[in-house]
């Protein structure tokens, strides 16, 4: 009988992981290609991921998820429901705003759709922390990060390749009617209590918001609190700076839209989803710290290929390949360490504590991101690829001070 719920909590959480990441996926792989295309600088390029800000400002409603829910849809599907219904017609909204009338609309529609992904990721988030049993994060964690990717692959690879089929409003119409579908199948799912652990459910019912930001406050005093946040905040800051210029990167190579989507929003995607998989299997296999140094340190050498190709001739074969593996070895990264961060979530809390780590998570690469089209603008590419190699590199210098705050405050508890 272990089997089948097993099943159930990661296909639903497989299918709530998809949704958030269509609009995300169209953002960050399709409208830097479409900002490029239309003329924008490169500064202007790297301040569009501002639109992403509801993720990273998430935390300061993430109590409210904690603290109100429930009824006849249970707790987390009180807020999962209705936030999927305001993210389709959000979708359905940007269909109606042809691109030829302007940037604002559609821009302010991307902040809109990503408001309500960022925070129906903290009621999904709070539920994956609820129903996985530590025995199931590793896997818990690969259907929380294919899903997302595989939303991104067609937010912002598949459905903008057919674009040129269907159209601006056939592109925005499909992602509506996905999410729609993906509602029904969330409407037809019961929220589980009896998974939810003893001491996580009779605490975080009564909870108030004192009780919540007490909780919250604790943990943040635990021994190696200081270097956790750390660790979490810079593992992405060289991909970060990489990714945000890498397809501006290939327009003014000379490559068009719909073969840079085909490269970065499709095989990529694909080969971050094989990625996942393996950090998945890794985070298994070996302790959850190692597995994330692992996945950093090979993560480290396609950052570097982003650097050699702004030094060579950015051939097809030459940025495929590039593309792939940086994909594959970002995607391993990612489960790692998202596992990582569930492991030292307090269940109690679950939603604000582990939307804590993942605002850490967002801000640490915003800053990266934002100064890459400054940074690109004023030097070259080569300098700005060069520099997000020398931050890979230098986040491996954490693991050993991580090591021995996990001993302390192993010893601490003892």
């Amino acid at each position: 009988m272990r089997r089948p719920g097993r099943l159930g909590r990661l296909g639903i959480l497989w299918t709530l992981y998809f949704v958030q990441g269509l609009p995300f996926g169209f953002q960050a792989t399709a409208l830097p290609v479409y900002l490029r295309s239309e003329g924008m600088s490169l500064e202007g390029v790297g301040l569009a991921t501002a639109l992403a800000l509801p993720w990273s400002l998430k935390i300061l409603w993430a109590p409210l998820i904690d603290r109100f829910g429930g009824g006849r849809f249970g707790r987390r599907r009180s807020w999962i429901l209705p936030l999927q219904l305001l993210l389709a017609a959000s979708c359905a909204a940007a269909a109606l705003v042809p691109p030829h009338e302007g940037l604002a609309p559609i821009l302010l529609l991307v902040l809109v759709m990503n408001l309500f992904a960022a925070t129906l990721d903290i009621a999904v988030d709070g539920l994956a922390v609820d129903v996985l049993p530590r025995a199931e994060l590793g896997p818990g964690n690969v259907a929380q990060v294919v899903g997302y990717k595989v939303g991104m692959l067609t937010g912002g690879g598949l459905l903008v390749w057919a674009s040129g089929a269907i159209g601006w409003e056939g592109l925005f119409v499909a992602m509506a009617g996905l999410v729609g579908a993906c509602f029904l199948v969330s409407l037809s799912w019961r929220e589980p209590t009896a998974g939810v652990p003893n001491e996580a459910r009779n605490r975080r019912v009564h909870a108030g918001f004192g009780e919540i930001l007490g909780a919250l406050a604790r943990s943040l005093r635990n021994p190696g609190a200081g270097w956790l946040l750390l660790f979490i905040a810079t593992y992405k800051l060289g991909e970060s700076m990489a990714d945000t210029m890498f397809k501006p990167f290939l327009v003014d190579a000379g490559y068009g839209g719909q073969q840079i989507g085909l490269w970065v929003g499709t095989w990529g995607m694909l080969f971050s989803i094989v990625g996942s998989i393996g950090g998945g299997w890794l985070a298994r296999r070996r302790p959850l710290l190692e597995a994330v140094g692992i996945a950093a340190a090979l993560r480290a050498i396609p950052v570097a290929g982003e650097w050699w190709l702004s030094l060579v001739e950015p051939t097809p074969h030459r940025v495929l390949t590039v593309t792939c593996f940086e994909h594959l070895f970002g995607g391993a990264l990612t489960t790692a360490m998202f596992a990582f961060m569930m492991g030292r979530v307090d269940r109690r809390i679950g939603a604000t504590h582990y939307t804590l780590l993942a605002t850490i998570e967002v801000w640490g690469k915003l800053p990266a991101a934002w100064a890459s089209g400054y940074v690109a603008a004023h030097t070259s590419y080569s300098v700005l690829f060069g520099l997000a190699t020398v931050l890979s590199i230098a986040f491996l210098a954490l693991l050993p001070p991580m090591r021995a705050a996990a001993r302390r405050a192993r010893a601490a508890n003892l």
